[in-house]
């Protein structure tokens, strides 16, 4: 913090206006606000009397607040940890499944058992921010379904499932 601010956080905490403190020491009320903008120093002499008015050392007046050095060393750290937080997620972002989810699906339309295990994995993989969300959606649903169906007429073909009886004759 600098000499002209802490000299106006000061002054401001003992309620006191610049004309008053400016009376007290037999200065303009301009010469004040030109401390506390920073735009001059005062010499020596007002320095011990402003400090010795304001009921506080001329060290703590001159030197930074560490405290608050502190408190900005924090929320530095804190700002760096949330910068790397959103540069992951942004990352996230840059890697986009979504059309390679989309073909996977589709493949596994055309090989019956396989797209009964494929569709669970694309739709656990699949983020709503993937661009094709919910095209992989729709295309895993159809893939799954079109994989049942295929499996089941694969199956009924082999144990002749919905079939008429045959009748064999021996002879």
């Amino acid at each position: 913090m600098l000499l002209g601010e802490k000299l106006k956080e000061t002054r401001q905490n003992k309620g006191l206006s610049q004309s008053t403190v400016a009376e007290y020491l037999n200065i303009s009320r301009q010469s004040i606000s030109k401390w506390e903008n920073n735009s001059s120093y005062p010499d020596l002499d007002n320095l011990v009397r402003l400090s010795e008015y304001y009921e506080i050392s001329i060290d703590d007046l001159l030197k930074e607040n560490q405290g608050l050095k502190t408190k900005i060393a924090e929320n530095n750290f804190k700002i760096k940890d949330s910068q790397q937080k959103l540069d992951h997620i942004r990352s996230g972002y840059e890697r986009d499944e979504g059309l390679a989810l989309l073909i996977i699906s589709l493949i596994g339309c055309l090989v019956t058992p396989l797209g009964i295990l494929i569709a669970p994995i694309v739709l656990k993989r699949n983020k709503a921010t993937n661009t094709f969300h919910r095209g992989v959606i729709m295309a895993s649903v159809v893939c799954f379904l079109v994989s049942l169906w295929g499996g089941y007429a694969l199956l009924s073909t082999i144990f002749h499932w919905g079939a008429p009886p045959t009748v064999e004759y021996m002879g």
